[in-house]
């Protein structure tokens, strides 16, 4: 059997979550949270987005990876603890683990049955790792003291997760971060997108396939799921766009006609046009986000970028 871990930390308290859920979508403008992405059918279709032509980011990502991995390894250092933020099926983790040679691997989602199969896949390639999967929601709060050991951490957040935090709710989650960095030899490896023509990020979050579209709209079948409300999907269509003055993308679904949706044994009424918003993705100049870092509290930072400056992947101590 393969040698690895799964806890769950995620403390759920349903009818919080319900309430939650029910208020962001009677608010003014209506909003679902991004995690209610991650389902199953989310999960996959995120996989599916990242191979799209017009979603630059993971292949220029995976392409200064390659081009630095040699030197991004050493300044991380051998023989740590490789903490592996929204891990999901941990292939860009796994990538850098005989880089590394960690002795522990963590890999930290809200998506426990992506992460237990990831597991299951990856501990017999690397019997000499310790595999811990943590379940929870890190976006609330990280507080992973109990699951580290004293050896350096490297946390990874890579794909630039951390554009879906506004930009002071980014800088209190990269300060929680430092805080973990205790034992020498810790710090961050995180990866920024940057601003760039408008039509290209445009085209990223609204592809011509429409594979953004149908994640988007699934987030519906899970709040029905979740709530046992009617929403139904179909009739709501996708928008993704970037709005330079706040220096975002923005996703919503706009109902294509007048919506009355059942929600708690109430009507919820959409009109026609109205938004609901699921998610933003803001960008950065890769020398404000440094300065981010700076602020945070880290006090070496690197960064490595593609020659076009389309992504910047920092190393932060």
């Amino acid at each position: 059997m393969a040698d690895y871990r799964v806890i769950h930390r995620l403390e759920i308290d349903p009818a919080a979550e319900r309430r939650a859920l029910v208020a962001g979508l009677r608010a003014t403008p209506p909003c679902i949270a991004p995690k209610y992405f991650y389902d199953d059918l989310g999960c996959a279709l995120y996989g599916a987005i990242c191979a799209l032509p017009e979603y630059y980011l993971t292949r220029t990502e995976s392409a200064i990876f390659s081009a630095y991995r040699v030197e991004i390894a050493q300044a991380i250092g051998a023989g740590g603890q490789f903490v592996d933020l929204g891990a999901g099926d941990c292939s860009k983790g796994e990538s850098w683990l005989p880089f590394v040679a960690a002795k522990r691997y963590l890999a930290v989602d809200i998506a426990a049955g992506v992460i237990e199969r990831a597991l299951a896949r990856l501990a017999p390639a690397f019997p000499g790792v310790e595999m811990l999967g943590l379940i929870t929601d890190f976006t609330l709060g990280l507080d992973l003291r109990r699951d580290l050991v004293q050896l350096p951490t490297t946390f990874f957040y890579p794909g630039s997760s951390i554009g879906n935090f506004t930009p002071d709710d980014a800088l209190l989650f990269l300060r929680a971060i430092r805080r973990h960095c205790e034992v020498p030899g810790s710090g961050l490896l995180i990866g920024v997108d940057t601003i760039k023509d408008k039509a290209r990020l445009d085209s990223a979050y609204d592809d011509s396939l429409g594979v953004t579209a149908a994640f988007n709209r699934n987030v519906l079948n899970h709040v029905n799921r979740v709530l046992g409300s009617d929403f139904a999907a179909s009739a709501y269509a996708h928008r993704g766009f970037y709005n330079m003055e706040a220096r975002r993308v923005e996703m919503h679904l706009e109902a294509r006609s007048t919506q009355v949706v059942t929600l708690d044994g109430a009507p919820l009424i959409f009109d026609a046009g109205e938004r609901i918003h699921t998610e933003n993705s803001y960008k950065y100049v890769a020398e404000d986000f440094a300065a981010r870092l700076e602020l945070a509290g880290f006090r070496t930072v690197r960064c490595w970028q593609d020659a076009r400056g389309d992504f910047a992947m920092f190393h932060a101590i």
